[in-house]
């Protein structure tokens, strides 16, 4: 439930990586956040291949959903 009282934010995050990532997909390599993303989940990936209980997938979503969650807020 939304309080009456306290102000929102001006901006959603979900409607803000909704638009976000539909530039992605539709902009590819050319939108200035795509490279930062992947080059993150690269080393998520690594990161993961050395880390004993986290799997190489689990590694590359975790630093590919931080960079773009710092592209979309980032403060």
């Amino acid at each position: 439930m939304i309080d009456p009282q306290r102000p929102q934010p001006e901006g959603h995050f979900v409607e803000d990586a909704r638009h976000e990532l539909a530039g992605m997909l539709q902009d590819g390599l050319a939108h200035p956040s795509t490279k930062p993303v992947l080059v993150w989940g690269a080393i998520g990936a690594v990161a993961g291949a050395f880390l004993p209980f986290v799997s190489i997938g689990m590694g590359l979503a975790a630093g590919a959903g931080y960079k773009f969650y710092k592209r979309v807020r980032p403060d």
